[in-house]
């Protein structure tokens, strides 16, 4: 399997670390995987070369857990499927529950009148939006789309009513064929909403997501790294693809951009992995912690 070096800089305050050693040299003790894009690709699995290559990690003794973009629900099969040891981040670090216990460590949910003014804005486009509460999935109205989107993530969905009014979101998400009209669209919904009112993002080209202003997946990884595990960023190794994974590559003392990253990624990473279809987490598995 042929491997990449990184060809991007490393973002400014990785470059201002004090680093004594070099990635290959570090002692990994937490291993971060997003899904889609990284651990799994249009197949929706697991592939068998990166299971087993995170088994041998755990092997070795590090910790593996999951950062998503996903609902919980949807991201439980995959938490199962690579035998992760640690709580589930799901809604891009919004959610941090464990899933064998079902015990939320955090959970970060938008006050509903914000949610409710972001929904009217997003209510003059040509848009397809999700509304997420309490890991249920509503849709404002049924659409191919939605029906993809639930079939992809196999969970059910219901449509949103007056008896969701009131309720604290976890995510908003709006989706579009037309992926300019999404950049078109956060461009101007950030400079709407500033960045202590919303976290915005994108974790497909096609996918606009709203949360609450403290979530990101660097703030959850540094969460179970910190203060479930009392390790430092050092010591983490996390593996992305999208645009919602620049702030865990940021944290994380080694980042890995996978090979089918989005451009916005890339300069944060320490090393390009191989794409999803060529097991891409198993080859940076192989070179930082089983070398």
């Amino acid at each position: 399997m042929q491997t990449q070096v990184a060809v991007q800089p490393k973002a400014q305050f990785k470059e201002q670390r004090q680093e004594s050693t070099s990635p290959t040299q570090r002692e990994i003790r937490l291993l971060v995987l997003d899904i889609d894009g990284t651990l799994a690709g249009r197949s929706n699995q697991v592939s068998e070369p990166v299971q087993e290559a995170i088994q041998k990690a755990k092997a070795a003794g590090v910790r593996v857990a999951i950062a998503t973009g996903r609902m919980h629900r949807s991201a439980e099969r995959f938490h199962y499927a690579i035998q992760a040891d640690m709580p589930l981040c799901s809604y891009q670090g919004a959610l941090i529950r464990d899933p064998v216990s079902q015990v939320t460590l955090k959970h970060w949910a938008m006050d509903w009148e914000l949610a409710e003014d972001v929904l009217q804005r997003l209510q003059d486009h040509p848009l397809v939006v999700h509304l997420y509460i309490e890991d249920q999935l509503y849709l404002r109205e049924l659409s191919p789309l939605s029906q993809a989107y639930a079939q992809r993530s196999q969970v059910p969905f219901q449509l949103l009513s007056d008896k969701q009014r009131g309720q604290k979101p976890t995510k908003i998400l709006a989706m579009s064929e037309d992926v300019d009209l999404i950049s078109e669209l956060l461009g101007s919904l950030r400079q709407q909403y500033s960045r202590e009112q919303l976290y915005l993002t994108r974790s497909e080209p096609m996918f606009l997501e709203a949360t609450h202003p403290a979530v990101n997946k660097g703030n959850a990884v540094r969460f179970l790294a910190e203060e479930v595990l009392g390790l430092s960023a050092d010591q983490v190794m996390a593996i992305g693809d999208s645009d919602n994974d620049i702030e865990m590559i940021q944290y994380a003392g080694i980042g890995v951009a996978m090979g089918n990253a989005s451009a916005a990624l890339l300069p944060h990473a320490d090393w390009v992995a191989p794409s999803v279809d060529q097991d891409g987490v198993a080859a940076a598995i192989e070179t930082f912690i089983l070398s």
